[in-house]
């Protein structure tokens, strides 16, 4: 995905704000969404794509390193996770556009400290106390169905180590997920923490509020009238639900507990299924004079 123009597949410009990226998103989204298409495999590709253009623009951070790197954006995020303090910039003045990256007066300091230490050097640096290293943070979105169920990532660390993190069910916009002693090392103290900061993708049919969801269900006129039956969708499948007679366009059943899970305990929010009447369309000659005597019985 490096080599393609994040905001031309959002179909949005480069100064587009954080509620248009939002908007085109949830507008393509319901568009590709597998679900949708079932079997589709380019609409599935799109998906991806539009995941991903996503990904990067919504999060303040890497979109502001993909409009100074571009396609090497990533290698200016692993270097700042991993807490150095070295300062990266594009060399534009050679033809290969390689990243350089410019040590700190800090970083030399460490350099020198790991030297003298390998010798057995005894220097008055190293008779200061102990410190504990610092804790660093990661950005991590995940979809509602993944913050529904709780999920596993592979988090990058310093020196090229890889982690496999969990990340339990019930996070939300914000939640900060602590993984004790994944920080930077500490100098003669104990490692400082990895916290990661999660944000939750927007979804094309739920919509979160605190730990409810609201979903819009499509209700047939006549079932709404005569009342019957439909399928409402939640993140674990499509439940049944009744429909009363004369239902009204806009009323909203509450599922208990089919909402998402409340983080730290077992316990969920609520399912709100709001009730959106489909009138028919392309009437036969005969259901039009049906309506026609249903207006006559009932006038205004």
């Amino acid at each position: 995905m490096a080599d393609k123009d994040y905001y031309s597949i959002l179909g949005i410009s480069r100064g587009a704000s954080e509620r248009e990226i939002k908007q085109a998103y949830r507008r393509l989204a319901r568009k590709y969404h597998p679900d949708v298409n079932p079997g589709d495999k380019s609409a599935e590709a799109k998906f991806k794509e539009i995941n991903a253009a996503y990904e990067i623009l919504s999060d303040k951070e890497k979109r502001q390193k993909y409009d100074q790197f571009g396609d090497q954006w990533q290698y200016a995020e692993q270097f700042a996770k991993a807490g150095q303090q070295w300062t990266p910039f594009r060399d534009f003045s050679q033809s290969s556009g390689s990243t350089i990256f410019q040590f700190g007066q800090g970083d030399l300091d460490n350099i020198f400290d790991d030297l003298l230490r390998g010798f057995g050097a005894r220097t008055a640096r190293h008779r200061v106390r102990p410190r504990r290293g610092r804790d660093i943070e990661h950005p991590v979105e995940v979809t509602l169905e993944e913050a529904y169920r709780g999920t596993n990532r592979i988090v990058n660390l310093a020196g090229g180590k890889r982690l496999e993190v969990k990340i339990p069910p019930g996070v939300k916009n914000g939640s900060r997920v602590r993984v004790a002693g994944k920080g930077m090392p500490g100098h003669g103290g104990a490692r400082g923490d990895l916290y990661l900061l999660i944000s939750v993708k927007p979804h094309p049919l739920f919509e979160r509020r605190g730990d409810d969801l609201h979903v819009e269900i499509a209700v047939p006129l006549t079932v709404a009238v005569l009342g019957g039956e439909v399928r409402v969708p939640t993140p674990k499948g499509k439940l049944a639900l009744k429909i009363p007679p004369e239902t009204q366009n806009g009323h909203a059943f509450r599922l208990t507990g089919q909402g998402m899970p409340h983080l730290g305990n077992s316990s969920r929010g609520n399912l709100l299924a709001r009730v959106k009447v489909v009138l028919p369309t392309s009437l036969s000659p005969q259901e039009k004079e049906l309506f026609k005597q249903l207006s006559q019985l009932r006038p205004g």
